[in-house]
């Protein structure tokens, strides 16, 4: 306790960390809130809205901004006292009450059509120290609204410049966009020469921006936030499983934000994951489907199950697990195709993930410890397009002085790195130096879905430190944990198949041949070769658990229901058993998870990550070949991406931007 200091604040004797700002110090020790516009956590302090002032007595006979005074430059008080902090005193209200006026000056009077009105900082803090009338008469200022894109919406007019966007884009998102040009009343935030913006992370600066000077396009003018529902549930466009809330107004998905959570994506979200919400009510299944004559025609789920039944009957029957599968189902598809004599894999690329290994599949550290890692070593892997939010954490740790380095494809992270070989021979040969501090060793899939792909795992693995696998599927950890993997990988699951029961399988080429049964939420690449669609509830629609990337199982819950017929994938693989005279034991998601846990008791334990041993890894020599892409398109990786019109316009405006402008003859 000797390093802590004790200051007074509000009369009030407390002891803090003398590295703590005033404001930290009198949140976190005296539960005094302290309005404020420009700071943020997670961002460096600007001090420039001037709302947080405080009263430092004894100090200068002016308020004192609190985010940008630490605890340590406060002067003892009178014969050696502690040194005494007000947050309310008359010289505070009136200093904030001014700033108040003054930021209210150019303000519109907008909040009757703001997008932000009900979760407006602005309102909230002019209620609490704003006056009830305005003594300013002259014209108010204006300015040009810029065009960021089809994302952010601009109304510049409202901005108080207290440049939360700036400072986020260039810090986190390590995409220097935006800016702030001019000075005095003609200062502005502009886009640097007016492009849009660029980065897979823009879209929090709409839930940073303290006013409506930033909104969500896509959201504009569609409701209000008392009208909403709010569910608190998991993220599946990528595996990190960032934590989400789904906004729902009626049985429609209105929009999607990040909920905080330090172990995983702290409070931001991928562009991605934020705006998919349009492809969630496009190209949906909502009838069960039998190819008929050559041609899909609408059924009933009695004939539907029926002819599903029948096609499987005495069939030597291969499931496939999607990208996109809840725990739940993996697990009822598994014990319903295993139990008549079949086979399950859920590794469709032909991964090299050694089931019972859990180190090996789902790493050995935490996504949290990157941020005190001393080396970063990511191997056959593009974390920007394959988890921006992950990205984002590894630049946080560059930031503060880790060495960063890559092999693979040579690519912009926004971040300095060196680019240590393209391939898996750059892996065999790697002598990394001593280093103060951790490694966390990062592999991708690029560098798994290789023929030697368990030899450059064991390589990295013998690298020491943490070892962190970067999935691309959020169903892939968790469907290892449950054994829905075949000895023989992909090709042994599919070897002589009769059937194949795709549990939402879009990411391959089914071959010709076997009957089809498709069960899944969109009408994509798996639904195109079915003979039998069964559709199914999305991942907003059923309450799951999900395995992120790390082995952190977390629990989504459902936020509005599924559209026509469409059912929840355990309870369809419950009433096929029945179909099948081979009823599995369980009627209720209850039942499920109670069967899951009692075989995998650490699915049990959401949010947490088990500490997972690494087994030795049998393998042979490393190959040569340099490691390719492991997503082609970071906007249209899976079947509810490839739904959204949004989607599709954000992947042409990337592909246009990569084009090299032509010079003008």
């Amino acid at each position: 306790m000797s390093d802590l200091r004790k200051i007074i604040i509000d009369g009030r004797e407390v002891e803090v960390d003398p590295a703590m700002t005033l404001l930290q110090a009198c949140e976190q020790a005296a539960e005094i809130e302290i309005p404020r516009f420009c700071y943020h956590e997670r961002l460096s302090i600007a001090g420039n809205c001037r709302m947080c002032l405080v009263e430092v007595v004894g100090g200068p006979p002016k308020p004192a901004a609190s985010c940008a005074m630490q605890v340590r430059d406060l002067r003892p008080g009178k014969d050696g006292a502690p040194p005494e902090v007000k947050t309310n005193s008359p010289m505070v209200k009136k200093a904030r009450e001014g700033v108040m006026e003054f930021l209210l000056i150019n303000h519109p009077l907008d909040c009757p059509i703001c997008d932000q009105g009900g979760e407006c900082d602005l309102q909230d803090q002019a209620m609490a120290y704003g006056v009830d009338f305005s003594r300013y008469r002259e014209p108010k200022r204006a300015v040009t609204n810029m065009d960021l894109g089809p994302l952010v919406g601009t109304h510049m007019t409202r901005c108080i410049s207290c440049t939360r966007c700036v400072r986020f884009i260039t810090e986190v998102a390590g995409m220097p966009e935006l800016g702030q040009t001019g000075r005095g009343e003609d200062a502005e935030i502009t886009s640097y020469l007016g492009q849009t913006l660029d980065s897979e992370m823009q879209g929090n600066i709409v839930d940073l921006c303290p006013v409506g000077a930033l909104t969500s396009k896509p959201y504009a003018f569609s409701a209000r936030p008392w009208e909403l529902t709010k569910t608190e549930t998991i993220d599946v466009m990528d595996a990190l499983g960032s934590n989400i809330r789904v906004d729902t107004k009626g049985r429609e998905v209105m929009r999607i934000l990040p909920r905080n959570n330090d172990g995983v994506n702290e409070e931001w979200l991928a562009d991605r994951s934020r705006y998919v919400w349009d492809g969630l009510k496009r190209q949906r299944l909502d009838r069960p489907y039998l190819r008929v004559d050559g041609k899909l025609r609408p059924a009933s789920w009695p004939e539907a199950l029926a002819a599903a039944a029948k096609a499987m009957k005495g069939k030597s029957v291969a499931g496939l697990v999607g990208d996109l599968a809840p725990v739940e189902a993996v697990y009822a598809m598994k014990e319903l195709v295993e139990g008549q004599g079949g086979r399950v894999e859920s590794r469709l690329r032909g991964e090299a993930l050694i089931p019972g290994n859990r180190g090996a599949y789902a790493g050995t550290t935490s996504i949290e410890a990157i941020e005190d890692a001393a080396r970063v070593l990511i191997i056959g892997a593009n974390p920007r397009v394959e988890a921006p939010v992950l990205n984002s954490r590894i630049r946080k740790a560059w930031i503060h002085g880790a060495d960063v380095a890559l092999i693979g494809e040579e690519v912009d992270l926004t971040y300095d790195y060196a680019h240590l070989g393209h391939g898996a021979e750059d892996v065999s040969g790697l002598d990394l130096p001593e280093i103060d501090g951790e490694t966390v060793v990062i592999v991708g899939q690029a560098a798994l879905r290789r023929e030697d792909g368990a030899a450059i795992l064991k390589a990295a693995a013998a690298l020491g430190g943490g070892l962190l696998v970067l999935h691309t599927a959020a169903s892939r950890v968790g469907a290892m944990d449950v054994g829905a993997v075949t000895d023989g990988g992909i090709d042994k699951a599919l070897d002589g198949a009769d059937v194949i029961y795709a549990l939402g399988a879009d990411e391959i080429d089914i071959p010709a041949g076997p009957t089809v049964i498709y069960q899944g939420s969109h009408g994509d690449r798996g639904a195109h070769r079915a003979d039998i669609i069964l559709p199914a509830a999305c991942y907003t629609e059923e309450a799951a658990i999900f395995v992120n990337t790390e082995g952190r199982p977390q629990l989504a819950l459902r936020a509005n229901f599924p559209p026509g017929e469409a059912k929840e994938n355990w309870a369809i693989l419950r009433a096929l058993s029945a179909e099948l005279g081979a009823v599995l034991p369980y009627d209720s998601i209850r039942e499920l998870r109670a069967r899951i846990w009692k075989e995998v008791p650490h699915l049990k334990l959401f949010d947490d990550v088990p500490a997972n041993d690494m087994v030795e890894i049998e393998a042979g020599e490393i190959g040569s070949g340099a490691f390719g892409k492991t997503v082609a398109d970071h906007y249209l990786a899976n079947p509810i991406l490839r739904a959204s019109a949004l989607m599709a316009e954000l992947s042409r405006n990337a592909k246009t931007r990569k084009q090299a402008p032509l010079a003008a003859e």
